[in-house]
């Protein structure tokens, strides 16, 4: 059967999710645990790379395999032999047919940021310190140019093969709550690095030096050098992934497993 699990990790001790050699990653570890439930090792398909130190909340995988036991005991059984920095949150049979990248309508990432002078010891593993002051409404300003079907070639670092730099934006916020801020973002697609890079031109924005035309003229001209910095990557957390109900196999509406179904996706 075709089964689809849901992932929540710390990356901050792995090399992003996909098999690299010579330095951990989430992939091969939790393949780890796999081989050691199912008694061999079976590729897996994830719904994205992740960058290096990147979190996730509910990343989402699939794999063939027959368990000889019931879905719902996996997350325990996968959780008993994985570390305590990756956690299996569930597991459901889907099509055949289903793939855990080409089979989503679009992702949530998250990015936190805590403006201070003094990290906190309790948040810096999961948070980017902003010591300048931050016009949260300038930022506004900027992040809805982002929003709508452009070309994200300036808010893409080198070193990608992709060909088609045009993504979707749904949606861009900010969440305020006291020293902590949230930049939340959705999207049908994702170019290498272009959520962290949006993060660090909003930040810039933020503390005067950057405009929003300066924005505008990123995404006119896809010049890299007009976008801001690339955000480390410690902030970033995938908050969700959305499939539409018939890719999962759901005759009816009703959340996926791996979040809800959003407007717009």
């Amino acid at each position: 059967m075709n089964i689809l699990t849901t992932l929540s990790f710390d990356g901050t001790c792995y090399s992003g999710f996909q098999v690299q050699k010579n330095a951990p990653t989430v992939c091969e570890t939790f393949q780890d645990a796999l081989e050691a439930v199912l008694g061999q090792r079976v590729p897996v398909i994830g719904c994205s790379r992740t960058d290096s130190g990147v979190h996730a909340k509910a990343f989402c995988l699939n794999f063939h395999a027959e368990p000889r036991f019931l879905l719902e005991r996996m997350p325990l059984a996968l959780n008993a032999h994985l570390p305590q920095d990756i956690r299996v949150m569930s597991a459901r049979q889907v099509p055949d047919g289903f793939h855990a990248r080409y089979s989503a309508a679009g992702k949530e990432y998250r990015y936190h940021i805590r403006c201070g002078w003094v990290d906190s010891p309790f948040t810096q593993p999961y948070c980017w310190r902003v010591s300048a002051a931050l016009d949260l409404d300038a930022m506004e300003q900027a992040a809805q140019l982002l929003v709508g079907r452009h070309d994200f070639s300036a808010f893409m670092s080198a070193g990608s093969s992709v060909q088609d730099t045009v993504r979707t934006v749904f949606e861009v916020r900010l969440e305020e709550q006291g020293e902590y801020l949230t930049l939340v973002i959705r999207a049908d697609g994702y170019l290498y690095n272009m959520v962290r890079i949006i993060v660090g031109t909003l930040v810039q924005v933020g503390a005067g030096d950057l405009s929003a035309g300066s924005v505008q003229q990123a995404l006119d001209t896809g010049r890299r050098s007009l976008a801001g910095p690339t955000a480390p990557a410690k902030g970033l957390f995938l908050a969700q992934v959305f499939y539409p109900p018939q890719a999962l196999g759901d005759t009816g509406p009703g959340p996926a497993d791996c979040g809800d179904q959003a407007d717009g996706l």
